[in-house]
């Protein structure tokens, strides 16, 4: 797409200067010549084309910013959690456990 673009702005930039060395042009309708026929028709074409690209990045970021936000839910949860049990697994401290987890019985 981009080498049309470029392609098309030569054109223009030919047609404007053309336009300047011309016994009865004038630099001002060169000038007048290269915005009308090449920069802004070209701005809005390339503007419009990268539209599917842009809707694609902005879904592509609130998917992300969604993702990111479940996994601080879960987080803040897992540490809830956590902090609840009042402590960790046994070998959190990196240390072996010394007797395996007790079961917990019902009372009677």
């Amino acid at each position: 797409m981009f080498l049309v673009v470029i392609a098309w702005l030569y054109v223009v930039l030919m047609m404007a200067v053309a336009e300047a060395t011309n016994t009865t042009g004038t630099v001002l309708g060169a000038i007048v010549t290269f915005l009308l026929y090449g920069l802004a028709p070209v701005s809005l074409v390339v503007y419009l084309m990268s539209a599917p690209a842009r809707r694609r990045a902005i879904q592509r970021r609130e998917a992300a910013e969604i993702a990111a936000a479940r996994e601080a839910s879960a987080q803040s949860e897992r540490t809830e959690h956590a902090e609840q049990a009042g402590s960790l697994a046994p070998d959190a401290g990196r240390e072996s456990p010394a007797d395996p987890i007790a079961p917990v019985r019902e009372k009677n």
